[in-house]
């Protein structure tokens, strides 16, 4: 977090509140008063998972759908010595509903140190909601919008405006791979009306709405780039010799995914400066400037005005822009979509949807559901969870989403015919090679190092899933160059 208090955006008359119940007082005593919550903000001790706003907009209409429901939520965690996150607080908000009988918003904030029976149970309550919303957004907005959706732009103007010898169309080719034809395929039986979405997560039929939403308000090609993605999410701090310092040391997916990002980039850059030998010879290549405005103008039209477009006006501006769209099609995908299965094949740990309100919502029907929660807690969190048939539906496809192919190029072993016909070309892939195989050497050490208690311990999985190789099947690792599953 990098500012308190916290506040909505969104318009209390149509909303309700924008002040957040996480106040101060709640904060401090949830750390302990360890510290201030002034100073937790400051020493970048506290994190949150905001979808407050977010969901927020869809709750009216998703309790219009029968067997689910939503609310927005934040929850806060504490950053502890040991470099693990430390959940402290849950809040839910309903917003103001149709009037009369749910004429007001509803907000509570729910927290762990609940030493009675009742809050035990709330607490769990609260938790699977959230982790609902957590699949959700994971689903729709960092895997489907942000890799699958956004990548076809690139991959349609490639083939419309760049030769197939073009080098900066050789150099993507293999990124491209097989991505529009399992686009396709999601199209008809994944994100589809009443398809496998709709029916087994939250937001219903209006999930892809939600995913739109994400895309109009918080998706820039600038901000794709991993260590702009970090700094955006406040996960890293630019110190003024342009490196980056992590806020939590300990993070797997920034460590390792920064040791892909920088030798990608390295082999971006041999490449670029074989083929361009100034600014001017990127400027006045009008097949690659061509492709770049048909990007922006048609692939993203509704943004085409936006600032933050980069400029192709320059050797290390066509790097940057090259190694985003590389980056999201091997390691930012690799990230989201292969370990679906190992870390949510288990639904418990990551149920899809939840399909009942929290007894303690206010209501016409509070006293009710209340005394039917105190009476057999266990049946109202296995309500909540999803069902059996949508548990066993998701855990089927995430088994497939993981699994590899035995036909799948990784990055750093397939070399294109065309690259290998060029010795400097050659010599610039192979060594991407020897990065990408010391970059496994690292990961493997860090799986190791008792002192990183994100990847290793007792109950902890080892985190590979920057890890280049991979065998077909479900492996947890594995980086292909395209989206291609």
């Amino acid at each position: 977090m990098q500012e308190f208090p916290f506040v909505s955006k969104l318009d209390e008359k149509e909303y309700g509140p924008r002040e957040s119940g996480l106040t101060k007082e709640l904060i401090e005593e949830q750390i302990g008063q360890a510290m201030t919550v002034e100073e937790a903000v400051e020493k970048k001790k506290l994190f949150m998972l905001d979808y407050h706003d977010m969901l927020l907009t869809f709750v009216n209409d998703v309790r219009e759908l029968d067997g689910t429901t939503l609310y927005g939520s934040r929850t806060l965690f504490f950053l502890t010595e040991q470099g693990t996150l430390r959940p402290i607080a849950i809040e839910l908000t309903r917003p103001k509903g149709k009037p009369p009988i749910l004429a007001e918003a509803w907000s509570q904030v729910f927290t762990p140190q609940q030493w009675d029976g009742t809050g035990s149970w709330v607490w769990k309550l609260a938790k699977a909601h959230v982790l609902a919303h957590d699949s959700g957004y994971h689903q729709l907005v960092n895997h489907w919008l942000r890799t699958h959706c956004c990548v076809e732009p690139y991959i349609i103007a490639a083939n419309r405006q760049l030769s197939r010898m073009h080098p900066i169309f050789r150099l993507l080719h293999p990124h491209f791979r097989y991505t529009m034809q399992i686009n396709a395929k999601s199209r008809e039986k994944l994100i589809n009306a009443d398809g496998i979405i709709e029916r087994a997560f939250s937001p219903g039929r209006y999930s892809m709405m939600l995913s739109s939403a994400a895309y109009k308000e918080h998706w820039r090609f600038d901000m794709e780039a991993l260590p702009a993605d970090l700094i955006r999410r406040g996960m890293a701090v630019e110190e003024e010799d342009g490196t980056l310092t992590l806020t939590i040391k300990d993070y797997p997916y920034a460590n390792d995914g920064l040791l892909v990002w920088e030798s990608i980039k390295e082999w971006t850059s041999d490449y670029v400066k074989h083929y361009y030998s100034s600014a001017a010879d990127v400027t006045g290549d009008k097949e690659l400037n061509g492709w770049w405005d048909e990007v922006r103008t048609q692939g993203h039209a509704d943004k085409k005005d936006e600032p933050w477009w980069p400029k192709l006006d320059s050797r290390e501006s066509l790097v940057q822009v090259l190694t985003s769209i590389m980056w999201v099609t091997s390691g930012h995908h690799a990230a989201v979509n292969f370990a679906q299965y190992p870390l949510a094949g288990y639904f418990l740990n990551r149920p899809t949807i939840a399909r009942k309100k929290m007894p303690v919502e206010e209501g016409p029907d509070r006293a009710e559901h209340m005394a039917d929660f105190r009476a057999k807690p266990e049946k109202e969190l296995l309500e909540v969870f999803p069902s059996q048939f949508q548990a066993v539906l998701v855990m089927t496809v995430l088994h497939v989403l993981s699994s590899h192919w035995p036909d799948e190029q990784h990055m750093g072993r397939h070399m294109e015919p065309a690259w290998e016909a060029d010795p400097i070309i050659k010599s610039a892939f192979e060594k991407l090679q020897d990065n990408m195989l010391k970059n496994e050497g690292i990961i493997d050490e860090r799986n190791e190092a008792e002192d990183l208690k994100n990847r290793c311990g007792a109950g902890v999985m080892p985190y590979e899933l920057f890890k280049r190789s991979s065998g077909a099947g479900d492996t947890g690792k594995g980086l292909p160059y395209s989206i291609s599953i």
